[in-house]
């Protein structure tokens, strides 16, 4: 087995750039707290579905 270790640390680094991303965007949307925590809670729960589900249907931010 040859596991290249590099390429999933890049991979991480652009899920976990892209999370941060999303994250700050559901921060700064005009949703309710409640609708705020949910997304947070699943972006941070499920890194990457929980980015393309943000992604498809979240709240945006309007100042981002």
């Amino acid at each position: 087995m040859d596991f290249n270790f590099a390429s999933y640390g890049i991979g991480g680094l652009i899920i976990l750039a892209c999370d941060i991303y999303a994250l700050l965007n559901v921060a700064g949307s005009s949703a309710t707290i409640g609708k705020k925590v949910v997304w947070i809670l699943v972006i941070l729960v499920l890194p990457i579905l929980g980015f393309i589900g943000w992604w498809l249907a979240g709240p945006r931010s309007s100042h981002l």
